[in-house]
C-alpha cells in the first residue's frame, strides 16, 4: 500500500487541479488516474501532459487512491520529488519560526504567492512542507514558491543577516504601516501558540500589527496576510 513517508523521497499532489500544477512545475515521477475519471477533456491533458514529460502514467489502481485519498473523491495523484529550491537573495522572504500546524503553513504559502513574496524560509521544528495536506491546502501555491529549512534561526541570519528584518511580535513598539520597507527585506513570524522568543525584541525592528481590545492576538496565517499583504503595498 503506497502511503506518503515524511522520510522518503516523493510526496504526493491530490486531485486535478494539484495534479497539473505537479505536472508543469515539479519534478514528477508518476502520474496515477482514477478508475473514476471520466473520458474526455481532462484526462486527455493530464495523460497528454505527462507523456509530453515523459511521466509513467498509471491508471485503475485502487489501492494508490484507497491509501493516499482517504475518504476524499480525488481523481488524480501526481507522485514528486522532494526538493527545496535556495532562495532568492535578491527577493523579500517571508520567514516561519516553528510553524506547526499543516492548514497555517498551506495558507501562508498561498498568501505569500497572492502578494508576490516567492521565498519561504522555514525554521525547524516545523510543520512537514512537503505533506499532501500541506500541499493541498495551498491550493498549488507550494510548486511557484522556492522554499528553504533552516535548523535554527541563526542558520538563515548567517545567510541572510544583511538585509531588514522585521519580526511580527506583541511586545512590539513599531506598528505595522509605520515603515518603510527597504528591499530586500525579511518579515518574520512566530510560532502559532507561543509567537516569538523576546530574544526576537533585538532582531531587526519588531513590528506590531495594531488590534482591538477585543482579542490578545491574531492566527498565525491572519498575521502573515496582513504583513504580506502590507509589504505587496509598498512594492506596487
Amino acid at each position: 500500500m503506497l502511503k506518503y513517508d515524511k522520510k522518503g523521497p516523493t510526496s504526493f499532489a491530490l486531485g486535478l487541479t494539484l495534479a497539473f500544477e505537479a505536472l508543469e512545475k515539479a519534478s514528477c515521477l508518476r502520474l496515477y488516474l482514477s478508475p473514476d475519471l471520466a473520458e474526455g477533456e481532462t484526462k486527455s491533458r493530464l495523460i497528454a501532459k505527462a507523456r509530453e514529460k515523459g511521466i509513467m502514467v498509471i491508471s485503475n489502481n485502487n489501492k494508490v487512491f484507497a491509501s493516499l485519498s482517504g475518504k476524499e473523491n480525488v481523481m488524480a495523484i501526481a507522485e514528486f520529488e522532494k526538493m527545496e529550491k535556495a532562495l532568492n537573495p535578491y527577493e523579500d522572504h517571508c520567514l516561519l519560526v516553528n510553524p506547526m500546524n499543516m492548514g497555517n503553513l498551506g495558507t501562508i504559502m498561498r498568501s505569500c504567492l497572492a502578494f508576490g513574496v516567492t521565498d519561504l524560509a522555514l525554521v525547524e521544528p516545523c510543520a512537514d512542507p512537503f505533506d499532501p495536506k500541506v500541499i493541498r491546502s495551498s491550493m498549488g501555491a507550494f510548486f511557484s514558491l522556492r522554499l528553504t529549512r533552516y535548523k535554527d534561526f541563526e542558520s538563515y541570519r548567517a545567510q541572510f543577516g544583511d538585509r531588514a528584518l522585521y519580526p511580527f511580535m506583541l511586545q512590539a513598539k513599531t506598528h505595522l504601516g509605520e515603515v518603510d520597507f527597504p528591499r530586500p527585506s525579511t518579515l518574520v513570524f512566530g510560532n502559532e501558540a507561543k509567537g516569538l522568543d523576546p530574544s526576537f525584541l533585538e532582531v531587526g525592528t519588531p513590528l506590531l500589527i495594531k488590534i482591538s481590545h477585543s482579542l490578545d492576538s491574531l492566527n498565525l496565517d491572519n498575521a502573515a496576510s496582513i504583513g504580506l499583504y502590507e509589504l505587496s503595498k509598498q512594492r506596487g
